[in-house]
């Protein structure tokens, strides 16, 4: 450690790292729109210039070594100058159309821009207007709005390993976009949304169904529903600044109802459903020996991916559909029939933290006919805009339950929400089933925390179960090219989800990629798992009621029709 001095004020520094990450670790705050924690930095925006003495120049913070004795400043008039000619040329070829961007309270160039009182377009100039694809059904790319800070790319590059997106073209002609200008439905984009979150501007947004849900609503000719996801109440609670005790699934099922849903379900009992219905697939698999290991397939992106880059693992893949898929499908056939609705007369509605789930809605196996499982998906985020656009006031709420038969869950299901929660729910379910016995302490630390990967072996009966843990689709890869070389042959269970993080960092969750806020949010999940008597899916009482009422047993053909989906290698055009 070494002395360095910032605005006068003398701060230690590690040999090695850069300005930037010496005044953020001592909360002195620098400007910037291109930098993301633990990357090596590219200094594209040249935002995070400081003044640094004996320099002639400026330098980018995120960039520059420190050295000992440096003095620094980060505020003086030559650096706010330089920032705001930074910014007006930023905005000189951008639109200005913050009245109506997505992401117009969440912009960090207008936040910017209103900081460094730059109020008008210089130079006068009228910017390039780009050709919007809105080809996904996921995500909308806006290439007017990119000032090509190249976060997506490097997200999309060197976390999820998926390079659906790149900088295409030379000098002012760049733009970023699939390979050769082609739109986002034909690309290898596999819907994960996580370059939405790091997107500072409007350049990334996801394809929004606020407006379908909205008028739906207001006609009254069909009884609309709909389901959450385990981990959307915690980000609403994030939102609306509710204290940790409170009922939060209570105060957003009253909310949900307020604003006009006539059924509100809880996606946690379907995960439960998820958790007994694998865990039978994965014993019929390890006493077939067949297909091993077996793969989660709660995740779209993951499942995408597998078709996509590696279709020879798609015989790994559990048949199980997700949350989303079980519920919706549920809906449409069992609680149709108990409501004496048809299954048209339904809108089903999905609230997710997840920007592929609106991806996996559209996909022809998930529905009958013209009638889909699922009609729409909105993020957390249109969610929020949901409740605010219907003047919800959560200080006048009062909890209310979920709605039967698809409101009551076990702690299992919630823990859905966080990496290492699916192999959690699963394989509890999977010891009693192999052991007549429930799991010692139901804990399994092994597979907690937000390590992207993580593996364990789980002794149950005379069994020895390799388990791994995966989140982020570049860990996956990584652990997919071991296992065709011959390595990890004691696995039998792999969780695989394609957020770093899981659910709690969705692509559909608040723009934040701050990780104490994501790690709280899995504190929180843990919290609720070791304080409730719920706590494992087989032991769900509407799940027993559900499998006796009209699914039959785990794994049985009425059961397979409704709650398993087979997957297919896509062909990818790059």
């Amino acid at each position: 450690m070494f002395e360095i001095t910032v605005n006068n004020r003398i701060i230690d520094a590690e040999p090695g790292e850069t300005i930037l990450s010496a005044l953020n670790r001592v909360g002195i705050r620098v400007p910037t729109l291109c930098h993301m924690a633990g990357m090596m930095p590219t200094g594209a925006c040249r935002i995070c210039i400081v003044e640094v003495e004996g320099e002639d120049g400026l330098v980018p913070s995120c960039s520059y070594p420190v050295r000992e004795g440096m003095r620094i400043r980060t505020n003086s008039q030559r650096v706010i100058n330089a920032r705001k000619t930074l910014i007006q040329l930023l905005l000189s070829n951008h639109p200005d159309d913050c009245l109506y961007c997505s992401k117009s309270s969440d912009c960090q160039l207008r936040s910017l821009a209103e900081e460094y009182g730059v109020r008008e377009r210089s130079p006068k100039r009228k910017f390039r207007e780009k050709l919007k694809d809105i080809t996904s059904p996921s995500i909308i790319r806006d290439p007017t709005k990119c000032i090509l800070c190249g976060k997506c790319v490097r997200v999309c590059n060197e976390v999820q390993e998926v390079a659906a997106i790149d900088f295409v073209g030379r000098g002012s002609r760049t733009v970023v976009s699939p390979a050769f200008n082609r739109s986002m439905n034909i690309s290898s984009c596999v819907n994960c949304g996580q370059c939405v979150l790091v997107c500072p501007t409007g350049a990334l947004t996801e394809h929004s169904r606020l407006e379908d849900v909205t008028n739906v609503i207001g006609e009254h000719e069909k009884t609309i529903v709909i389901q959450y996801g385990p981990s959307v109440p915690l980000s609403i609670a994030e939102e609306f600044g509710l204290k940790p005790g409170a009922d939060i699934p209570g105060l957003l099922n009253a909310a949900l109802r307020q604003i006009g849903f006539a059924k509100v379900f809880d996606t946690s009992f379907a995960a439960d459903l998820t958790a007994v219905e694998e865990a039978h697939e994965f014993i019929d698999r390890l006493e077939s020996g067949c297909n091993l290991p077996i793969f989660t397939s709660c995740s779209p992106s993951w499942v995408k991916f597998v078709e996509e880059f590696h279709p020879e693992f798609l015989p790994n893949l559990s048949t199980c559909k997700s949350p989303q898929g079980m519920l919706g499908a549920v809906i449409k056939t069992f609680f149709a029939k108990q409501a004496g609705i048809p299954s048209s007369g339904i809108y089903s509605v999905a609230a997710m933290p997840c920007t592929a789930k609106k991806f996996e809605a559209t996909r022809a196996e998930l529905g009958r006919n013209d009638d889909p499982d699922i009609d729409a998906v909105i993020t957390v985020r249109e969610l929020l805009r949901m409740i605010k656009l219907y003047g919800i006031d959560f200080n006048a709420l009062q909890p209310e339950p979920a709605d039967n038969p698809f409101g009551t869950r076990s702690t299992a299901g919630k823990l859905f929400g966080v990496t290492g929660g699916v192999a959690e729910a699963t394989l509890r379910t999977a010891h009693k089933l192999l052991t007549g016995r429930e799991l010692k302490s139901l804990k399994i630390e092994s597979v907690r925390g937000l390590d992207g990967f993580k593996e364990a072996t789980l002794r149950i009966g005379d069994r020895e179960i390799g388990v791994a843990v995966v989140s982020g689709l570049g860990n996956a890869r990584k652990l997919l090219g071991e296992l065709k070389d011959g390595l990890h042959k004691n696995l039998k269970f792999v969780e695989v989800m394609a957020c770093p993080g899981g659910c709690i960092a969705g692509g559909g969750q608040p723009f934040s990629t701050n990780p104490e806020r994501i790690k709280a949010r899995m504190q929180l999940l843990y919290a609720l798992d070791q304080s409730e008597h719920l706590r494992t899916a087989h032991e769900n009482p509407e799940i027993k009621r559900l499998y006796r009422d009209f699914l039959g047993e785990p794994g049985s053909d009425m059961a397979r029709a409704v709650l398993h989906t087979t997957f297919a290698p896509r062909k990818v055009y790059r």
